[in-house]
C-alpha cells in the first residue's frame, strides 16, 4: 500500500471470526508505520494470528485518547506517517474509542480513510428479520437506572421503525426487564457472540427472552446486540393539558 501523504486509516477488525479480516486490513497492518490501539495486547494477538511483524503499537483508548490525540496526530503529520486506528473488535467510533483522534486528524488537515469491515450493529440488524427503512443506534445505555429510563423514553418516542442497542452480559437481564416495562408491545432480536463458535440469536418479546436467559448458565458471557422492533410499541401518551384558570 503506497503512501503519498500523512494518513489516518480507521480500520475495522474482526468481532469474533478472524476469517472476516479483509485482505485490505491485512495489507494495511503490514505496511503502515504506526498502529493506534484500544488495547495493545489484543492488537498484538491480531498481528500474531495473521503472521504479520508487529509494528509500533500505541495505546489509545477511551480514558486517554483526548489527552493523546493532539500529540499523536502531530507526530503523524510532521513525520509523514501512515497510521492505522483500531479497537479491540469491530469498527472504531461505533460505541468504541476513536472520535478524538479522528477529529484531531481532520482539524490538522490529514487525510482520513475508512477501511470498512465488521460491525456488530450491522450484523445484528442483518439477521434480525425486521424491516429497516430507518433505524436509530443508541449504543450502550447508561448504567444509572434513571438515565436508562430517560433513554428508553426517547427510544419509545423516536418515531423510527427500529432501534439498535449494545449491552453488557452482566446487565442484559436487567435491560430486558426494563424493556418489558418501558416499551409495551415490543419485539426484539437479541444476538450474542456474533460470528463466534457459540453465536446465538433469539427473537421474541422481552419477558420471554429474559426467561430463556435466566435458564442459561452461560448468559453472562459475551456482549449483546439488541435490535428493537418498535412497529408495535404503543406511542407515548400525550402530555396532560394545563388546567384552566378559575
Amino acid at each position: 500500500m503506497k503512501q503519498t501523504e500523512p494518513t489516518l486509516y480507521v480500520a475495522a477488525t474482526p468481532i469474533g471470526n478472524l476469517s472476516e479480516a479483509s485482505p485490505r486490513l491485512k495489507e494495511l497492518l503490514g505496511s503502515c508505520d504506526l498502529v493506534l490501539c484500544e488495547d495493545t495486547r489484543v492488537t498484538h494477538k491480531l498481528f500474531a494470528a495473521f503472521d504479520i511483524p508487529v509494528k509500533r503499537l500505541v495505546s489509545c483508548h477511551q480514558y486517554n485518547e483526548r489527552q493523546k490525540a493532539g500529540a499523536l496526530v502531530a507526530q503523524i503529520a510532521e513525520q509523514g506517517l501512515s497510521a492505522c486506528l483500531v479497537t479491540d473488535a469491530g469498527t472504531p467510533c461505533i460505541s468504541d474509542p476513536g472520535f478524538a483522534v479522528v477529529n484531531a486528524a481532520w482539524e490538522r488537515g490529514l487525510a482520513v480513510r475508512a477501511v470498512s469491515g465488521p460491525c456488530a450493529a450491522a450484523a445484528a440488524l442483518s439477521i434480525s428479520g425486521f424491516e429497516a427503512p430507518s433505524y436509530a443506534f443508541f449504543g450502550f445505555l447508561p448504567r444509572e437506572r434513571k438515565a436508562r429510563a430517560e433513554v428508553l423514553a426517547r427510544i419509545r418516542g423516536c418515531g423510527l421503525a427500529l432501534a439498535v442497542l449494545y449491552e453488557s452480559p452482566f446487565r442484559v437481564k436487567d435491560l430486558l426487564a426494563e424493556l418489558a416495562q418501558a416499551l409495551p408491545g415490543l419485539r426484539l432480536s437479541l444476538s450474542c457472540d456474533l460470528t463466534k463458535l457459540y453465536e446465538c440469536t433469539l427473537r421474541g418479546e422481552p419477558q420471554a427472552l429474559l426467561e430463556i436467559l435466566e435458564q442459561n448458565p452461560n448468559a453472562e458471557k459475551g456482549e449483546y446486540a439488541l435490535v428493537l422492533d418498535l412497529s408495535r410499541v404503543s406511542p407515548l401518551p400525550p402530555p396532560p393539558k394545563p388546567s384552566a384558570r378559575a
